[in-house]
C-alpha cells in the first residue's frame, strides 16, 4: 500500500496513515504468498532482479529471494517493512525492503526484469494510476514484465478498494505494453474462505 487507502473493511480500525494499516493485521496479509503468485514463480515467470511494489510485510518479496533472485520491496508502511525484514531473518533469506513511494518509481534510479503488484493498483485515482504506470515503465527493462492481482468490479458488495474494470486495465496499458493475459482470478483475505473475485495481468513492457 501506499498512501492511507480511501476505503474502510469490516472491522477495519480508524486509518490516518499508512502504518495504520498494520495496527492489527489486514485482511489482505494473509500470512503467505498469493496462490497467484505461487504458480506464477512455480512456471518461472518470476525472474531477473524483481521488485515487488507495496509489498506490505513482504511475502512476495520473500517468495522471490526464496528462488535465489535478486527481490526489493517498497511500500509507505514503516510497521509493514519492519515485520517483512524480521521475516527475512527468520527464514535466512536476503531481500531489500526500502520506505518508497510507488508512484515515484523513477526515483529508484534502477532497472528490474520482475514488478509484482498485489492490491496496489487498484487503490489509485486515475491521476495517481497514470504516474505509477509511468514509474513502470520507467524502471522496467524493455521484455521486463509487470504482475498484478487486483480487485474486480465481479466482486458484490460496496467495501473495500476500487473495482477495477478490465477497460480500466487495457487503458493503463496501451501505450508502451503488451498485454500478455487478463484473467479473472481470486485475492485471498482473511474476511472470506472463498475470496475476493479478482483481476490478474500479465503485461510486458515493450
Amino acid at each position: 500500500m501506499v498512501d492511507a487507502p480511501r476505503f474502510p473493511y469490516p472491522g477495519s480500525p480508524p486509518v490516518h496513515g499508512p502504518d495504520d494499516l498494520y495496527a492489527t493485521p489486514p485482511p489482505w496479509d494473509i500470512g503467505r504468498p498469493q496462490p497467484v503468485f505461487v504458480t506464477l514463480a512455480e512456471g518461472g515467470a518470476i525472474r531477473g532482479r524483481v521488485l515487488d511494489c507495496g509489498c506490505g510485510t513482504g511475502e512476495h518479496v520473500l517468495l522471490a529471494a526464496g528462488l535465489g533472485l535478486d527481490a526489493t520491496g517498497v511500500d509507505l508502511a514503516a510497521t509493514a517493512l519492519r515485520i517483512a525484514e524480521q521475516k527475512a531473518r527468520d527464514r535466512g533469506l536476503t531481500a531489500r525492503f526500502l520506505h518508497h513511494d510507488a508512484r515515484r518509481l523513477a526515483e529508484l534510479g534502477e532497472r528490474f526484469d520482475t514488478v509484482l503488484d498485489c492490491g496496489l493498483f487498484h487503490i489509485f485515482d486515475p491521476d495517481d494510476r497514470a504516474a505509477y504506470v509511468d514509474g513502470l515503465r520507467a524502471v522496467l527493462v524493455p521484455g521486463g514484465r509487470y504482475l498484478m492481482l487486483g480487485f474486480s468490479d465481479r466482486q458484490p458488495g460496496d467495501w473495500g478498494p476500487h473495482r477495477l474494470t478490465r477497460d480500466e486495465i487495457t487503458t493503463a496499458f496501451h501505450d508502451g505494453w503488451t498485454i500478455d493475459s487478463l484473467e479473472s482470478a481470486t485475492l485471498e483475505v482473511t474476511l472470506d474462505p472463498a475470496g475476493m473475485r479478482a483481476w490478474q495481468l500479465a503485461a510486458t513492457r515493450t
